[in-house]
């Protein structure tokens, strides 16, 4: 599923693309979203929001097309000369009149065109955002403190905190040496605003990159003379996926177990608990 970052990047994509155009043609090919297309055809995109893993388009007074790709969720964004998805998986086609701006959203777990009541619903249910202007970490931080829950899990937790996923939630947690089973209340409030700000760095760098790096720069491959790293998620980490692997900075196996309703990486020796 994609974390935080990869929804405030397509945020930007469709603002960049088709905010400029005053009408844009929406379809469904795959007719599952077809009544909402035939409205918000020949209309304008005003405004595009993120929070979390919950992405906005807004269409003025007809309201807020509310996506979550879920799993397997995709967007595709091509021009003119772009190939373009097949029709019969497309749930929302965007494009403008001349078609030099395309974008096909296949396969989300939520297609929805909502009000602006639903919408404030959604983020009403959501935690802070680490890469929204608005967010608040110490409403995060009262909901970990008073929690006797694993802090891993709660960072998973998207009424907690919102769009953090899988990898930023193990690396965050290597990085401030913090074992991933600790109980929430047992989060000192010191260890929870540096979590907290390496979110919100991460995070950042993680929409400019369009992939996750976690390391520093002190243990990047050229800087320790190691093989980079090959995986389909791309990016340099240090404990995700890579269970069994030696650790980068003690040498030790990294473990993982299941937590959460997915896979949890640590390293024992620098994670102690």
């Amino acid at each position: 599923m994609p974390e935080g970052h990869t929804i405030h990047r397509l945020a930007h994509e469709y603002a960049t693309r088709f905010t400029p155009h005053p009408r844009l043609r929406a379809t469904s090919p795959q007719g599952a979203f077809a009544a909402s297309a035939a409205l918000l055809d020949g209309h304008r995109l005003t405004a595009t929001e993120a929070h979390g893993k919950h992405l906005f388009l807004g269409f003025g007074p007809l309201g807020w097309v509310h996506i979550h790709l879920g799993l397997f969720g995709k967007v595709a964004f091509e021009g003119a000369q772009g190939p373009g998805a097949k029709p019969d998986t497309v749930r929302l086609h965007l494009a403008t009149p001349a078609g030099d701006a395309r974008a096909d959203l296949r396969g989300p777990t939520v297609c929805a065109l909502v009000t602006d009541a639903e919408k404030q619903a959604v983020h009403a249910r959501l935690g802070p955002d680490p890469l929204r202007e608005d967010a608040d970490p110490d409403r995060a931080r009262a909901r970990v403190r008073a929690s006797r829950t694993t802090i891993a899990a709660l960072l998973m937790d998207q009424k907690v905190v919102a769009g953090v996923g899988n990898v930023y939630r193990a690396e965050v947690l290597f990085r401030h040496g913090i074992d991933p089973y600790t109980p929430g209340r047992e989060i000192t409030d010191a260890q929870w605003d540096a979590v907290w700000q390496d979110l919100v760095d991460l995070m950042r760098e993680g929409v400019r990159l369009n992939r996750i790096d976690t390391v520093r720069p002190e243990h990047t491959p050229e800087a320790m003379g190691r093989p980079p790293r090959k995986d389909d998620h791309g990016g340099e980490v240090y404990v995700y996926r890579r269970a069994a692997l030696p650790c980068h900075l003690c040498g030790d196996e990294i473990s993982t177990a299941g937590l959460a309703a997915r896979n949890l990486f640590w390293c024992p020796t620098c994670q102690k608990a």
